[in-house]
């Protein structure tokens, strides 16, 4: 049986500028290629969960162009159920641009267009899909006010609801209260709670934080030292796979999506769900490009087998 995920979230076209290394402030320097493919965080996160089996669902908006059209095409390709993005008239599609150096390191700037014309009003007709999740997953690439008044009504159908509070920023005081798990990377961790990672103990720390919140769990995502987790039943560490990074987009994005899609709706097997996102994870930095590089459910397997 597998997940039923829907993803309230961005729609970006990425633009990537490959750079031996990143330009000083002022400074003009040559792009040793160019290259563009779908993206946005959220986008990326459906493709995740939809590529490791889950029935995806989301929830967004385009701008009323060739981007936007080509980025239906893409979710649909992947299967992903696109009833509920809108079509923007007035904004133009989310694009980012990206600059990546020789080490797999990136720099992204994000002009969020239509993703930020979204509003509570463009949640109207998703009662359906509702019914029929166990999960909903948003992000920061789209108004906060819109993810809370989605998760406030989530919660009335029994959704889990999962914020990826990425990228980091002040968060609207009521989004906690509706959120059943988050997953924040340390910066920010640091930024929503204020207490600055320096071990298990400020780990444990800011998990009671997010719990006095209204937050059960907490799963904070460390890089190559792994993912720390907290649960109502206690706490670890899930360790990263060792690998080789060409290029880290889409990292993230991929662990979560990835994970979700392995979650029991009682959220009792976070760990295993844990080390398959890992493992999606570690398969993604391998490859060039967001979307591009996303693994299939079949490959993280054949991974995991070979471990």
């Amino acid at each position: 049986m597998s997940n039923k995920v829907a993803i309230l979230g961005s729609i970006n076209v990425d633009t990537t500028y490959h750079v031996e290394r990143f330009p000083q402030p002022g400074e003009t320097i040559a792009a040793l290629s160019k290259s563009s493919a779908a993206g946005g965080k959220g986008a990326n996160q459906a493709v995740a969960a939809a590529r490791s089996g889950a029935k995806t669902y989301f929830i967004g908006k385009v701008g009323d162009d060739n981007e936007g059209e080509f980025m239906l095409e893409s979710l649909k390709d992947e299967g992903i159920d696109t009833s509920c993005i809108r079509v923007d008239h007035g904004h133009g599609t989310g694009t980012a641009a990206i600059t990546l150096d020789a080490n797999g390191q990136n720099d992204i700037m994000v002009y969020g267009g239509a993703n930020q014309a979204l509003t509570i009003d463009d949640l109207k007709g998703t009662d359906s899909v509702l019914d029929d999740v166990d999960f909903l997953i948003s992000q920061f690439e789209t108004p906060q006010v819109v993810t809370t008044a989605a998760f406030k009504e989530a919660k009335k159908h029994n959704v889990t609801t999962i914020l990826n509070p990425a990228p980091a920023k002040t968060i609207h005081p009521d989004l906690l209260k509706y959120t059943d798990m988050v997953t924040p990377n340390e910066t920010e961790s640091a930024l929503l709670s204020g207490i600055k990672l320096d071990g298990e103990d400020s780990m444990v720390k800011t998990a009671k934080f997010f719990a006095s919140q209204g937050v059960k769990y907490t799963l904070i995502t460390l890089g190559s030292k792994g993912v720390f987790y907290a649960t109502p039943e206690g706490h670890g560490l899930v360790p990263a796979f060792k690998v080789k990074a060409v290029d880290t987009t889409a990292a993230g994005d991929t662990f979560i999506g990835a994970t979700v899609s392995q979650l029991h709706k009682n959220l009792d097997n976070v760990e295993d769900a844990l080390v398959y996102g890992q493992r999606a994870s570690s398969l993604t930095v391998q490859q060039m490009g967001a979307m591009p590089s996303i693994p299939t459910g079949e490959k993280v397997r054949e991974a995991l087998d070979r471990d």
